[in-house]
């Protein structure tokens, strides 16, 4: 297994073409996600040139993970789509603070999934400490996501400190929380 990242840029146009499909396969096809998107590809308005991107892949190149990185200086998934879930609470502006979004892990090329199993391989850990260590190297102290609940037992299992924004909210049927991730933790040197 491989870790690649980057902004966007700077990927190889093959990779972020694999990238954008995968994602389609994930969130529209596997779990079902209504998106306006072109067809084969899941890619929207926080795919830009500031965009820093995490791929996980296996020996065969395929991708089998991914996570999206934005500033939060610029305009970004939960400011835009669900600033509901930060309950009241100020809309995170600062080049410490980063937001976590498309963060997934299913091995689509390995057979079929159980339905909602955004988080259905080894890879899920490394992946997720792998994207904060990134986030950290581009200056993050903070990140920010909207997330399943599901994330928090992840979270708690790495023994990543995080929080919740504020309560669930359901949106398209599935309970989401915004979740903060602190960056400065010895957990994500090992």
């Amino acid at each position: 297994m491989e870790f690649i990242e980057g902004i966007s840029p700077n990927l190889p146009e093959h990779l972020r073409s694999d990238l954008f499909k995968y994602r389609y396969n994930v969130f529209v096809e596997q779990l079902g996600w209504e998106l306006d998107t072109p067809h084969g590809r899941e890619i929207d308005q926080f795919d830009h040139d500031e965009t820093l991107y995490v791929i996980a892949r296996n020996d065969r190149k395929d991708v089998i993970g991914c996570a999206r990185l934005l500033p939060t200086t610029s305009p970004y998934l939960l400011e835009e789509v669900f600033p509901e879930l930060l309950n009241g609470l100020p809309i995170p502006k600062s080049s410490d603070v980063w937001e976590l979004s498309r963060f997934t892990s299913m091995d689509i090329a390995n057979g079929p999934l159980v339905k909602n199993a955004q988080f259905s391989t080894e890879v899920t850990l490394d992946l997720l400490k792998h994207s904060i260590r990134c986030a950290q190297q581009y200056g993050a102290k903070r990140i920010i996501s909207v997330s399943p609940i599901g994330i928090e037992r992840l979270l708690r299992k790495a023994g990543i400190k995080a929080h919740r924004a504020g309560p669930p909210k359901i949106i398209d049927g599935y309970p989401l929380i915004a979740c903060w991730i602190e960056c400065d933790q010895d957990v994500l040197t090992a």
